[in-house]
């Protein structure tokens, strides 16, 4: 691929600390995205009763959305007339969206993406023909997959739908984002260990195919900026799958082209999480970004980051805080209970978001006794800045050399000992 056609696009590291953790820029024609850094999730091209301009006040560098959920409403044509997601919401930074796999697949089967270790290896899934087409207690599966694709059916109207690689290429690009994921097949810990086998190879064929119909479409949208898209890497709880899928997609080359940087996604167990993903920052290009999919949590950021990932996504932050669950420098605190009735000071006394800055807990906690839509838009600034905030302080201490240091005085504080 020719550097003009990549132009605006790119990553550099600027320090390292330890064996893996790295801070760097990423390169977007939206502009640098400082890593590590944590991507607020806006699924259908909104934070969810959050404005977009308080999202940039509060330190956001990104925003990711979903395919799968603006595919099915407004629709990916629409927004590409409106001139990509970002345009569309009032965003002018970096964007990124994921592919829909995860969305097909978890709302299809219903089976969490992270589980405790005591489901790890388990037949829970498998089925008597070896489909392991299990679907969690009480809920009816709205996907099947094959070799080709996805079928699946609305969760909004069951109206019934495809996916397959290409066509998930072209929703992403249609949506415009800078950032954008590889079509891969989603486990979990409860699917069986042959089911893995044949998921993983599944997911590196329609990774060639992704990268096919992105060198496609690159061209026939010429004059758009350019978009970098990642390929995700599964496995599971599996060392040596792991390692092959990181080997499989770090090399993988079609006509030229390949992978800008990479997701690790898919199951992952908790206990196991640094370990996990230092298998696959192992194998992986050490020049290219990594991203680990779906985590927020802070025991979880410092240990994705010491083994080397750059940038994160998670809802949690903003979906907690709808049912009054907060962040603070000693752990996570539920403002509906008694104690903050009276607290006339800020959430968190530290804390700079707006929120804090602002209003006491006292009135949050009223807002959410009364059930004002409020009480979740200052839940929100609040959660997703202390997770943002974070990380920066995360990225200051790598490159003065004091991870160690941040990473056991803050843990200590939040969860009453070191992680």
């Amino acid at each position: 691929m020719s550097t003009s056609e990549k132009e605006g696009a790119g990553f550099d590291i600027a320090a390292r600390h330890g064996e893996k953790a790295r801070a760097g820029v990423i390169h977007t024609p939206h502009g640098d995205i400082q890593t590590p850094a944590f991507i607020p999730v806006g699924t259908k091209a909104t934070v969810k009763s959050v404005l977009p301009e308080s999202m940039k006040e509060l330190g956001a560098q990104a925003i990711l959305a979903n395919a799968y959920h603006l595919y099915l409403q407004p629709g990916h044509e629409l927004v590409d007339e409106a001139g990509g997601f970002g345009a569309f919401m009032n965003w002018s930074g970096p964007t990124y969206t994921d592919s829909g796999g995860f969305q097909v697949m978890s709302l299809g089967a219903g089976f969490q993406k992270v589980l405790s270790e005591s489901f790890a290896g388990s037949d829970r899934a498998s089925t008597p023909d070896g489909t392991d087409l299990a679907t969690k207690k009480g809920k009816e599966r709205l996907a099947h997959v094959d070799d080709d694709g996805v079928n699946f059916r609305s969760f909004i109207d069951g109206s019934e739908h495809r996916f397959t690689p290409e066509f998930s290429m072209q929703i992403q690009h249609s949506l415009g984002a800078d950032v954008m994921f590889a079509f891969d097949e989603l486990t979990t810990l409860m699917n069986s260990r042959g089911y893995q086998e044949k998921a993983l190879e599944r997911t590196r064929l329609w990774a060639e195919r992704c990268i096919a119909e992105h060198q496609r479409l690159t061209k026939v949208r010429e004059g758009k900026p350019y978009q970098m898209l990642w390929g995700v890497i599964q496995g599971a709880q599996y060392e040596d799958l792991r390692r092959k899928a990181s080997r499989d997609l770090g090399a993988m080359t079609v006509e030229g082209w390949q992978f800008d940087g990479f997701g690790i996604g898919g199951a992952l167990e908790k206990e196991n999480l640094s370990t996990i993903v230092g298998w696959v920052t192992d194998e992986l290009p050490d020049e290219k970004p990594r991203h680990l999919l779906g985590l927020s949590e802070m025991d979880d950021l410092f240990a994705g980051i010491a083994a080397g990932a750059d940038t994160f996504d998670c809802v949690s932050p903003s979906r907690v805080a709808r049912n009054s669950a907060v962040y603070t420098a000693r752990g996570r605190v539920n403002l509906t209970g008694a104690k903050y009735r009276t607290q006339f000071a800020p959430i968190d006394e530290n804390c700079d978001c707006y929120t804090c800055t602002h209003y006491t807990a006292a009135y949050i906690h009223h807002l959410f006794k009364a059930k004002e839509m409020l009480s979740s838009t200052l839940c929100t600034i609040h959660n997703e800045r202390f997770v943002v905030r974070l990380v920066e302080e995360i990225r200051a201490a790598i490159l003065n050399g004091d991870f160690e240091a941040l990473r056991e005085e803050r843990t200590g504080a939040y969860y009453g000992e070191y992680r």
